[in-house]
């Protein structure tokens, strides 16, 4: 039996009423969870890639030594190998941007317990949830600050190995980059360190958080300072 189109949509309207009600089921603290632990998850690719990041850096400080261990007269070597760094280089990048792809997932997903925030009724638990808010958003933004320092430590060691298969290359110019680039890398070492404790700032806030809002959840220990996993009960 065909049934009339009008009360088709009336069907389907229901429908819809009954999954939305269900899913608005959850409470806000509960909510606030989801989506929390939600941005924990879209940076496992950050973790991943940190941790390819460090390989690479190691490979290239290996080139490195080679480099300065080798004479004027070995430039064809110098060559070779200036242009073995330089490959390292390019897939930090690629590295780095996949690294902040992650980050910027993240980000999007945690924005998300903005707006709920202000429905949560306990005012020592929205004040908690405020808090924690703001450090996770300058964590976001300490990160934005070592993506820029190590972007552009990258663009300087790729032009000290491009200046490197230079056969007439002065040793005042090369001397002068390096000093710039262990300049840019002091700023590197100053943003991944404010990150670092905004991260650990955050992971206690969260966990406070939880705690005021009835959320039970099991922490691993992570010397590292990263994000804690979080497995509610």
């Amino acid at each position: 039996m065909r049934i009339p189109l009008k009360k088709s949509i009336i069907i389907l309207s229901i429908s819809l009423s009954t999954i939305l009600a269900g899913c608005s089921g959850e409470s806000t603290e509960q909510q606030i969870h989801n989506h929390l632990e939600e941005a924990v998850s879209l940076e496992e690719g950050f973790e991943q890639q940190q941790e390819e990041i460090t390989e690479l850096e190691k490979q290239e400080q290996e080139l490195y030594s080679q480099l300065i261990d080798l004479g004027t007269d070995e430039f064809d070597q110098i060559q070779e190998i200036s242009q073995q760094a330089i490959d390292i280089v390019d897939q930090r990048s690629e590295k780095i941007e996949l690294e902040k792809e992650s980050i910027d997932a993240s980000q999007e997903e945690f924005n998300q317990v903005s707006d709920l925030i202000e429905d949560l009724e306990e005012e020592e638990t929205k004040a908690k949830a405020e808090e924690m808010y703001n450090v996770m958003d300058n964590r976001y933004t300490a990160y934005d600050d070592l993506y820029t320092a190590y972007t552009e430590s990258l663009e300087l060691e790729r032009e000290l190995y491009t200046m490197l298969q230079q056969e007439d290359l002065e040793q005042e110019t090369l001397t002068d980059h390096i000093n710039t680039i262990n300049e840019s890398y002091q700023q590197v070492l100053e943003a991944n360190e404010q990150f670092n404790e905004y991260t650990v700032e955050y992971n206690a806030l969260k966990q406070e958080f939880y705690e005021l809002a009835g959320i039970d959840v099991e922490y691993e220990e992570n010397p590292a300072g990263d994000e804690d996993e979080g497995t509610s009960e």
